[in-house]
């Protein structure tokens, strides 16, 4: 049973039926999806979803599709970690990761877009899919793909990590490198998808495809205890993750599902922060910038959704901060050493903007605080790749290594001491 009611316009609330339009007629706006809430909220409730299975589709209700999903069986419902040594460190009480650095197949929050967005669009008649990437979409597409046995093509920037590319080529994609940026990679493919009539799930199919964000947002939820946390910080990029993560949250209040307010803080970049320099300067418009920094998968100069990720992260009382490059490392060192998580750049921005958050008392110290890590470090060695040395090389003989871990007793007993 569906409970789509077709689409509306962001922008003029111009009303379309649920098919293969993305851009409203009228005034160009986005499209996004619409639904029956009353009806949602007479089938569907906390105890239901808690009978179901651990994936996004779960809250199935809450999603664009008509009948039974081809893919994402396996992915959603990824760990929210109390993390207690980091939060020590930091000076809270009460510090939650959304580890979505795990999630099935491809080790990134990607695996639910698309899996909402090739459900949809196998419904919707579409026969090939594709996407313009900086790594992540490009791994999930092509891994969702191959399960399901669809042809895919992959656009990404020729400067794309090799590990990302790797994580793409093994599924056996078509696998497109283009000179430029990200934003030059996604304009082709909008006249390409429009030409040949294929299914790009963030250009064509964009409407459906964000939803499948929306899910981290109800797992928070369901995961606190169907209580909403006082902070929630996320990383941006094309701005398709914070808004449809604060749409998630407005509609398990809208359904009575629970109660209170989460301030939104948006985090980026410093060699690629349109979003920030927008909200820091008042401005509701972006400024497109050319990205230069070791977090690729965020560097999206032109973020479509940019004005809205603005709008919610005002509208919720929150802020935003851009982190440096050498903070962003930090962070991730910071973040393996407290609680064995390894995350991407990504992961090290929304973390390393998190402490200074709080160094700005925008997060109080008695404040519940959700961090999202929506990356896997796996595949951004490459970032580390100049440190990563044996630094303690020595002859397998017991002496010698006695003589060495002797010297050595004091400074680990005090490592321990502190942990």
């Amino acid at each position: 049973m569906s409970f789509l009611t077709g689409l509306g316009c962001k922008e003029c609330d111009q009303r379309y039926p649920a098919d293969r339009s993305f851009i409203c007629l009228e005034c160009f706006g986005p499209l996004e999806v619409r639904y029956d809430y009353e009806k949602i909220g007479a089938r569907l409730n906390p105890a239901k979803i808690a009978r179901r299975a651990p994936n996004l589709w779960r809250y199935r209700e809450l999603l664009p599709l008509d009948g039974e999903p081809v893919t994402g069986f396996h992915s959603g419902f990824t760990p929210l970690i109390r993390a207690d040594r980091l939060a020590r460190r930091l000076g809270l009480k009460e510090l939650y990761l959304k580890d979505d650095s795990v999630n099935h197949p491809s080790f990134s929050y990607k695996d639910r877009v698309v899996s909402v967005a090739l459900s949809r669009g196998r419904e919707l008649g579409y026969e090939v899919f594709s996407c313009a990437s900086t790594g992540n979409l490009g791994n999930s597409v092509a891994a969702h793909c191959a399960r399901t046995g669809l042809p895919c093509l992959i656009f990404i920037p020729e400067t794309t990590e090799p590990s990302k590319i790797l994580g793409s080529l093994i599924h056996g994609p078509e696998l497109v490198g283009l000179k430029g940026n990200y934003d030059d990679v996604n304009r082709l493919c909008a006249e390409i998808g429009d030409h040949y009539g294929w299914g790009f799930v963030n250009v064509n199919l964009r409407p459906y495809y964000t939803e499948g964000a929306k899910t981290l947002g109800y797992e928070i939820v369901e995961q606190l205890g169907w209580r909403l946390p006082d902070h929630l910080v996320l990383p941006t990029a094309g701005g398709t993750l914070l808004p449809r993560v604060v749409k998630a949250l407005d509609e398990v209040v809208q359904l009575g599902w629970a109660d209170g307010h989460t301030k939104i803080h948006c985090a980026q970049a410093a060699g690629c922060a349109p979003v920030i320099r927008s909200l820091h300067q008042g401005l509701d418009y972006i400024n497109p910038e050319k990205p230069n920094t070791v977090a690729k998968a965020i560097a999206i100069g032109d973020p479509a959704d940019g004005p809205y990720v603005l709008q919610d992260v005002r509208q919720s009382g929150g802020w935003g901060e851009m982190a440096e490059d050498e903070e962003i490392l930090d962070a991730i060192r910071l973040l393996a050493e407290t609680e064995g998580i390894f995350t991407e750049p990504a992961g090290g921005t929304t973390l390393a903007v998190t402490i200074k958050l709080l160094h700005q008392n925008r997060i109080r110290p008695d404040e519940s605080v959700v961090v999202g890590i929506t990356g896997n470090g796996y595949k951004s060695q490459d970032v580390f790749m100049g440190s990563a040395r044996i630094s303690n090389v020595m002859r397998p003989n017991l002496m010698v290594f006695r003589e060495w871990y002797e010297s050595r007793e004091e400074a680990l007993a005090g490592a321990s001491a502190a942990v």
